[in-house]
């Protein structure tokens, strides 16, 4: 492996060999805060947010469930530890096999940028315990533009888009759409989603001869905008997005998902300068649906129609948030009311004939009061916050106990500007999540595996980070450490396989570096370094490993950059991690191989209206894997052993993408 990342890191330097112009690289938002702008580039396999945001960001780490949906790790930390709103609405996937991510429902090519803050430093949104990902789709313009994209790759992956946008300074609209699909990917070693299975899980669940070769996947989506600006000082947003997918093969797992629909409807209403106390108030409403059927029925298991198994879920999320935000003796000061209520249904069904409820018509109602202050003395800008929770969490079950949950979270931070090109931050919060339906209710194989009476996690952290300008590069750091209280894991040696989740207190620390370099007019260069440890307090009921589950080794991204002329770039990129050598043993995670993978594209403007890349990824074709197997998902065993199967990433890929603008 160390011969890998040595000509890896050879092959990086060596393409960096001449000289052209770049614009100046500013600093950007706020210390604690990555802004991700090339998440839509055309060097992304598919249309999928995760992958991007690992190839993008060392903060990212990549959990690889299948050729698309793929789901994410920040700080160590997952799934409802991460908040995710999509234009403001909060999202959340219908799988408890995280099939479906909220990531997941937004595809790249309808993205304009996305914001991260990692830390418990948002009082606006429900559950902000790790991280806060806002995902921020294009808007339209008043002048009548638009694009199409032909992409094409290996592994039969076919992908065109297309979008409009126009208007008057009134009335202005914004139509997207797109539609993708591709083969089986095949990794470093040749195989195929099918030939990993045979080789690590063969018996059951492999797939059925007529399904061997099917495609991994197929996606259709489309997004519509209508911004009405109703007067100078009022604008109405309305919008919906909607994602079609069918026959997503998830070969790690036990159940391929028929097909992932989900729906987002979105209205924001804006006025400005009302009065002495109203600079910006701010009304959005907000739903999202996502439908969720997967089975057995593409695998061996199926051919038995007693074992033709569907595990059919549907997730609904409403919300509706006000805030108005007004100046106060030097203060901007921001108050609201937050609402939401996330319904969650779950039922088998057995060759089409319904069979156990899993998930019994759960709501989770919150409602939450917050206010933020950001003032500034000198030369230190200043940032409170306070939120207020009261959560009630309800089954359709009468055997399931109701559970209320208040919660009080806030934060202070500082940003000092030391001059023009520094600054050093500070800050310290607490922020809290409730556990979701299907931690506490969950019924499978006849089992209650939910545990009712989970408490719900709050985060103590503290954050430090500073940034630096120079003529001719950037550099920022950052440090935090968490304190978890009752953070909630999956234990797999719980009595009689019930009420698998237990709260445990824990901790994680870590360090982030990242930053840019002018070398040339022709060369510039870019990296990030990311490194984080996580431990439990106590081990587990029955167990005796403290480390912390989903918990990545050290991370780098690095890349250089070529300008030839105005219309001809390169790029050369590296993504490395060291090997897990600290995992929870006792819940199903695995010792990974270390990995450096180079990734290389190029681009040619012809004129004003066409571009194209060309590019591979995974240059020498290694075999690696990036997700690990922590047992809280339900994933296939190796056979032989107690181990469970790893699903590599893809091999060398080949793509081209051609762009039409107009």
């Amino acid at each position: 492996m160390r011969k890998v990342i040595g000509l890896s890191l050879l092959t990086a330097m060596a393409i960096q060999a001449a000289p052209v112009v770049l614009d100046e690289i500013e600093i950007e938002g706020k210390v604690d805060t990555e802004v991700i702008k090339d998440v839509s580039g055309e060097e992304i396999k598919s249309a999928d947010v995760a992958e991007g945001l690992a190839k993008e960001s060392s903060s990212v780490w990549l959990v690889r469930r299948s050729g698309i949906s793929n789901d994410i790790i920040v700080r160590g930390q997952k799934k409802d530890n991460i908040n995710v709103t999509i234009d403001g609405a909060k999202v959340f996937g219908a799988c408890p096999n995280r099939m479906d991510p909220a990531i997941s429902h937004i595809l790249t090519n309808n993205i304009d940028y996305i914001e991260m803050t990692e830390g418990p430093y948002n009082v606006e949104d429900t559950g902000v315990l790790s991280a806060d990902v806002k995902v921020h789709t294009k808007k339209p313009s008043e002048e009548f533009e638009g694009e199409v994209n032909l992409n094409a790759g290996s592994w039969g992956y076919r992908k065109a888009s297309f979008s409009a946008s126009g208007g008057t300074d009134t009335l202005k609209f914004l139509i997207s759409a797109s539609t993708e699909k591709g083969e089986q990917y095949e990794d470093g070693n040749g195989d195929d989603f099918a030939e990993q299975i045979e080789k690590q899980s063969p018996g059951n669940f492999e797939y059925q001869d007529q399904y061997r070769d099917m495609d991994a996947f197929e996606k259709k989506t489309v997004m519509a905008k209508l911004f009405w600006e109703i007067a100078d000082n009022q604008e109405l947003r309305l919008s919906y997005t909607g994602n079609r997918s069918d026959d997503i093969l998830y070969p790690s797992s036990k159940m391929d998902a028929l097909y992932d629909d989900s729906d987002i409807f979105n209205i924001e209403y804006t006025a400005k300068d009302l009065g002495k106390y109203s600079k910006q108030l701010d009304l959005q409403l907000y739903q999202s649906e996502v439908d969720h059927p997967m089975s057995t029925i593409y695998r061996k298991a199926a051919t038995d129609i007693t074992k033709e198994k569907t595990h059919w879920l549907d997730t609904k999320m409403q919300g509706a948030k006000i805030k108005n935000s007004f100046d106060m003796e030097g203060h901007l000061i921001t108050a609201g009311l937050d609402y939401s209520l996330r319904n969650w249904n779950g039922r088998f069904y057995t060759n089409g004939t319904p069979g156990p409820i899993s998930l019994d018509d759960v709501d989770t109602e919150n409602y939450a009061l917050f206010v933020k202050d950001t003032f500034r003395t000198g030369k230190l800008e200043w940032n409170l916050g306070l939120r207020y929770d009261d959560t009630e969490i309800t089954s359709g079950n009468a055997a399931d106990p109701s559970n209320d949950y208040r919660e009080l979270n806030g934060f202070i931070s500082g940003t000092y500007h030391a001059d023009e090109n520094t600054r050093y931050f500070a800050g310290i919060g607490k922020s809290s999540r409730v556990p979701d339906a299907r931690e506490l209710y969950i019924r499978m194989s006849g089992k209650q595996q939910g545990t009712p009476t989970l408490d719900n996690t709050k985060n103590y952290e503290f954050d430090l980070g500073m940034e630096k300008k120079f003529e001719n590069a950037t550099f920022k750091a950052k440090a935090f450490y968490s304190m978890l209280k009752d953070f909630i894991a999956y234990n797999s040696d719980a009595v009689g396989g019930e009420h698998l989740f237990e709260n445990v207190d824990a901790s994680i620390y870590g360090v982030e570096f990242s930053g840019s370099y002018i070398a040339s007019e022709s060369f510039y260069f870019d990296y990030g370094v990311s490194y984080q440890r996580g431990k439990k307090d106590d081990p587990l009921t029955g167990q005796t490993d403290t480390d912390l589950p989903e918990i990545p080794p050290l991370k780098v991204n690095a890349a250089v950059n070529y300008l030839y002329d105005d219309t001809l770039s390169f790029r050369a990129e590296l993504v490395a991690a060291d090997e897990w050598s600290n995992y929870d043993e006792d819940n199903g995670e695995q010792e990974l191989d270390a990995y450096a993978v180079v990734n290389l594209k190029g681009t040619k403007q012809f004129n004003d209206h066409f571009e194209l890349t060309v590019g591979v990824d995974n240059v020498f074709d290694n075999t690696y894997a990036t997700a690990n197997t922590y047992k809280d998902l339900t994933l296939l065993g190796v056979s032989g052993s107690d181990d469970v199967m790893l699903l590599n990433e893809p091999g060398r890929y080949f793509y081209a993408n051609l762009k039409y603008k107009f």
